[in-house]
This record gives structure tokens, sequence and C-alpha cells, in this order.
């Protein structure tokens, strides 16, 4: 049997296929002929169907059979108007012929997943803004569609900011006509100005939330590139340096605010969101609800917590959130950042800490106290056990174990 490196072009995408026999190669080539791609077009402004497929004398045929079929060279694909009916007619005539590729034509999954919060986003909050003349806003259905799919405030403003600095890129260009060359350009252009990775994808975000959201063309414009994904660990402090910003505290509502962004593992926003009712004494535990994703969850309360929130409550009576303002209401996220970073600098922490970090924190020294990975997951309410496993890489657990060359 011989061995043989072998390239197939398909769909203006390169495969390599290493070590496969020639029997293999033949069925793959097959396989690739007889496969067409549907893919979502705005050509003048009308919605189309394209349809990319490997050069095969028989789907030419047929294609040809097809109504106002057009050819793209811009998108090098055949395309016909987005219709119900043509679309049943792509499945009838390539029925046993060819298969049918739909899988970036249909919404499989939502763009993003919404953060439910409680500070949900109103289209009212925007449309009363001040404009400056000559500034392109964002459209309405653009809005309807954020206040509809109950998108929180912070990531709306970001999504409209986002989107209206692309569009004011190309103030005199109509939407329909902005395609990948426009996006890339001013992707490259944003990169020039040296915007991080993390803005970068929320451009893109921003961008597709338009054409595959609001305009319900599902992966419009997936081939655009976003920055590599850098692997960042994330920082930690050590136990004593935690119990060292504890004990620097002298407000019992500051005190109380630090002890549990560590105890409990919470997330800034979450801990604003808590409820006096969300103290579960009884079963030692804290409910948390609609946190990232809209997921409610349970987390664990100390008991040296426990006596510092019954200190706290008498002297503070809060009536509805369990930290609250001087006049009701939300504890604001700014003051939680303010108490966190004097903590740091009265137990002379070096570091640049922030209110994540004790979350991180907790996670870390869980797991190197032997707390099981999967608990540390539900405790911190990831989806994916992937994204608690980077504190595998954190803990000291397997490197203490290891003797150092020079010891």
């Amino acid at each position: 049997m011989f061995i043989y490196t072998f390239f197939i072009r398909l769909n203006v995408r390169i495969i390599l296929l290493i070590k496969i026999n020639p029997t293999s190669i033949r069925s793959m080539i097959e396989t690739a002929i007889k496969n067409i791609t549907l893919k979502h077009l705005l050509v003048k402004g009308e919605k189309m169907i394209g349809l990319k497929f490997y050069p095969n004398k028989v789907i030419q045929a047929l294609i040809k059979e097809l109504p106002n079929i057009k050819w793209s060279n811009e998108f090098e694909m055949a395309y016909l108007p987005n219709k119900k009916a043509n679309l049943d007619m792509i499945y009838s005539i390539f029925k046993g012929v060819a298969w049918i590729d739909g899988k970036y034509f249909y919404t499989n999954r939502p763009l993003h997943d919404p953060v439910i919060e409680s500070n949900q986003f109103s289209i009212k909050s925007l449309r009363d803004r001040k404009i400056t003349n000559g500034y392109r806003v964002c459209p309405e259905e653009y809005l309807l569609k954020l206040e509809l799919k109950k998108y929180a405030m912070s990531t709306a403003k970001t999504y409209v900011g986002m989107f209206e600095g692309f569009i004011n890129h190309y103030k005199n260009t109509p939407l329909p006509d902005l395609g990948e060359n426009e996006i890339r350009n001013y992707l490259s252009h944003q990169v020039g100005l040296g915007r991080s990775d993390s803005m970068l994808n929320q451009i893109i975000n921003s961008i597709k939330f338009y054409f595959e959201v609001v305009l319900g063309m599902p992966n419009r414009f997936y081939e655009i590139e976003r920055p590599l994904k850098k692997e960042k660990l994330p920082e930690v402090l050590s136990k004593k340096e935690v119990i060292l910003m504890i004990n620097s505290i002298t407000n019992a509502k500051h005190k109380c605010i630090v002890s549990l962004l560590y105890s409990a593992g919470l997330r800034r926003g979450e801990i604003l969101n808590l409820k006096i009712s969300d103290i579960d004494s009884e079963r030692m535990q804290i409910r948390v609800e609609n946190a990232k994703g809209g997921k409610d969850r349970y987390t664990i309360l100390g008991k040296s917590v426990l006596n510092d929130l019954r200190t706290y409550f008498k002297l503070w009576k809060p009536k509805t959130y369990l930290f609250e303002g001087q006049h009701g209401g939300k504890y604001s996220a700014k003051s939680v950042l303010n108490i966190v970073k004097r903590a740091a600098s009265k137990a002379k922490i070096r570091k640049n800490v922030v209110p994540h970090m004790l979350r991180h924190s907790f996670a870390t020294h869980l797991l190197e106290d032997g707390v099981n990975l999967r608990q540390i997951q539900l405790l911190l309410g990831h989806n994916s056990s992937k994204t608690t496993e980077i504190y595998t890489h954190v803990a000291n657990t397997s490197m203490i174990l290891i003797k150092n060359p020079l010891d």
C-alpha cells in the first residue's frame, strides 16, 4: 500500500490530508465534488442564497434548472433570491445527487449568550441621548433586537458604540453595501490604532449582530478572521495576602464585601445583586440569581463571614439588597473596586488587585486544598469544565512536590 500526501481545494479552503491511501483519497474527492454549501449573501441590498460547490458537470447542469440563478464573481458562487420556495427547490433538485451543507446558513445557536442583569437594556436610554450633527446612529431595528433579547445595559451600550464606530467610518456607504472587504479594512485600521484583542472581538460581534441577528442571516461573515485567543493565566493572591487585606479593613460593610468576593467566589456584579434573602444561614449557602448567562447557582457561606454579616446588618440595616448605597438601591460597582484596591494598598500588596482576582484566588485555593474540579466548576457557575481547568495551571499542588535542581 502506498502512502501519499495530497491536497484538495474545496470551497476556497485548503484541506491537508496526510498518510491516506489511494482508496480514501478517491472517496474524499467524490465527497468534495458532491457537496454544496449554502451561504447567506447580500446583493444590492437583497437577501440571497449562495451556493458554493466544487466544479462538477452534473451539479452545474442541475444548478441551471434553478429559477433566477446568477453567478457572483465577487463571492465566487452561484446565488438566487432567498425565498422558502427556492430553498425547498434546492433540496428537491439535489436530493440523492449532492449533500446540502447548511451549517453556515441555519441558526444553530445564538450569536451571543446575553448576560441577564437587573439593569436590562432599555431602548429609551439610547433614543434620548444627544447626537452631534452628521453622526450616523445605529438603526432602530438594531436597538429593538437588543431590547427584545434582553441584553444587559453594559453589553448593549458596547455593541451600539462599536457598531456606530464602524458605520461612521463608512459614513457615505449604505449599510447593505458593506461587506467582508470593508469589515477587514476597518479592523486593519483599528489594529493600526493599537486596539486590544478584546476590543477587536467586540467590534466583530457588534457587526455580526447586525447582519446575523437583526437581518436574520446567520454566519453571514463566518470567514472574518478573529485575533488569536491568548492563553492568559489568571492572577491570584496567596491566602496570606487575602487575610491581610480583610484584616486591614475596619468598615463592617467593606469587610463583608471583600470577604464574600473571596470566600464565595463571586463576581462583582453578583455581589451587587445579592438580596438579604439570598443568604441561607441554615444551610450555610448563598443563592446567586441571574448570574452570567442568566443562570442561578448556590455557593458556600463561611462561618466567619456569617458572623461579620450579622454585625454589619445590625449597623447598616439594609432593606432589599444586601449591600445598598447611602440613599438605598444597589451599591455601585466603582465603590466595590475602590474598596478592594484600598484594602490591597493597606495590606502593602504590590499587585494590581481587582475584585475578580479574589474569585480567581478562591478557585485556586480550593484546588490546592484538594477540592474536586467539578465541585469548583459548580461553585463558580462555569458552563464548561475547560473554563475551570485553567486553575490547574495556577495551583501549586503539583509544583510543590517538585524539588528544585538548585536545592
